[in-house]
């Protein structure tokens, strides 16, 4: 067990006990020990929202829910079970998943795969597991070519500090016709989380893959780092469905990149309706000629919240393509900000992009924007972008409530429509999900 004094606060300490518990290889302990001594060496970002409430010093970095994972529901402890349903992840695993994994605050508590799936060779485990188990597999490729463990302040200490999270493996032509889902809930107050997601499709494969987050709301506030790393080989195709619904005093920053391979596709849909403070870019590095990546996603920013939030794509085959499409919706003076970047190198010849930014303000005191990045650098290159920020049409507002809605059904009808091409991007029962969290923002 842990110094209660120790659980606060990046140190060596801590990383050292979080390795030894976990009983994980020396090359592990090295990449925590080099990304902690990063961390210490750089200062923090001077771009984007105000990090000025984040206390790293009083934070507790590792918070084990002291069960053991199962793999039979009922073997899970009731308190914890009891969150889980709540938030109806067996309901959801019956009726529609090929496998879940749950994790609470540090550690995985449930993981199961369907027996269809392991006989055709995929791998589903939480990411302790997968360290212990395939080592040579996870170290090829934990923080390695995709996202390294230098690239900003956050990934450093991701890097350090990581615990649990989801490892997938999908085999050569193998179609995981079920989408796979982890669900990660933070409980403890002033806590940070750090979860590790590591996808790889290898050829011609196929996956989705939904990941949900929740906390509950404190006084004091919190942190989330988690870092996504997905390998889409040649002609493989992978989906990753985020729907996140942070308690409005946690830090939300989160790291999520992709490699793409030749005549293949990568689908980034993500919703975020909660967090006082989100920066969230999922990324794209087409590599491979011909590969293909989409970004859909919604955030709403309400009361005391900043949502800064976009996406990266970087263009290196040739005859590759890009779509970004961002909705974004302020309310009560919420500030959202849509951050992206478009950089096509010079051997991508025949490069296509599109980007295409929507914001809907709801009052007068709320702030949307849209701050793109271009950088093209050749000429046989198609890019175009659209952003557009307005007002709620009062005409249709009218004529809604003239039908017999109240004001809020109204704009909530009219919120509806605006999100529906993102909203119809999610399986069925996870659009429901989005549109219940998005009947509680209204």
């Amino acid at each position: 067990m842990l110094n209660s004094a120790v659980q606060f606060g990046p140190t060596e300490e801590l990383v050292r006990h979080i390795s030894a518990v976990k009983d994980e290889p020396a090359w592990m302990l090295d990449l925590r020990l080099n990304a902690l001594r990063l961390w210490q060496e750089t200062p923090m970002p001077t771009w984007g929202p105000d990090l000025s409430g984040l206390d790293f010093s009083g934070m507790s970095y590792f918070a084990d829910p002291l069960v053991d994972e199962q793999y039979s529901w009922s073997g899970v402890p009731k308190e914890i079970k009891q969150t889980f349903i709540d938030l109806g992840i067996p309901e959801a695993e019956r009726e529609y998943l090929g496998g879940v994994g749950a994790q609470f605050d540090s550690g995985s508590v449930y993981h199961h795969l369907k027996a269809t799936l392991e006989a055709k060779g995929v791998l589903f485990e939480n990411m302790d597991t997968a360290v212990e188990k395939y080592p040579e597999l996870v170290r090829e490729y934990f923080m390695t070519s995709c996202v390294a463990i230098g690239e900003h302040k956050f990934a450093m200490l991701h890097a350090a500090c990581w615990s649990g999270g989801t490892f997938i493996y999908v085999p050569k032509g193998v179609t995981v016709e079920l989408p796979l889902q982890a669900y990660f809930r933070m409980n403890k107050m002033h806590s940070a989380q750090f979860e590790h997601t590591l996808i790889i499709a290898d050829e011609e494969s196929s996956i989705t893959y939904i990941e949900g987050c929740s906390a509950p709301q404190y006084t004091a506030s919190s942190l989330h780092a988690g870092c996504v790393e997905i390998f889409v080989k040649r002609n493989a195709a992978v989906r990753y469905i985020s729907v996140e619904n942070w308690s409005k005093n946690t830090f939300n920053l989160n790291t999520k990149k992709a490699i793409i391979g030749a005549d293949a596709r990568m689908t980034w849909v993500g919703g975020n309706m909660g967090s006082k403070v989100s920066m969230l870019y999922p990324s794209s590095v087409l590599l491979g000629d011909r590969g293909k990546s989409e970004a859909l996603s919604v955030v709403v920013a309400g009361a005391g919240q900043v949502q800064d939030v976009g996406a990266k794509v970087i263009h290196i085959g040739k005859d590759t393509s890009s779509m970004i499409r961002s909705k974004s919706i302020s309310k009560d003076g919420g500030i959202s900000h849509y951050r992206g970047l478009v950089k096509i190198l010079p051997m991508a010849i025949g490069a296509t992009t599109h980007v295409q930014c929507d914001g809907l303000l709801l009052d007068n005191n709320s702030i949307s924007s849209a701050l793109p990045v271009y950088k093209i650098e050749n000429a046989h290159t198609h890019a175009a972008h659209e952003a557009r920020v307005g007002r709620v049409d009062m005409e249709a507002l009218f004529y809604a409530k003239s039908r017999g809605l109240s004001e809020a059904e109204a704009i909530r009808m009219l919120v509806g429509g605006f999100v529906a091409p993102i909203a119809a991007a999610l399986p069925l029962e996870y659009a429901i999900e989005f549109n219940r969290l998005l009947d509680l923002e209204f």
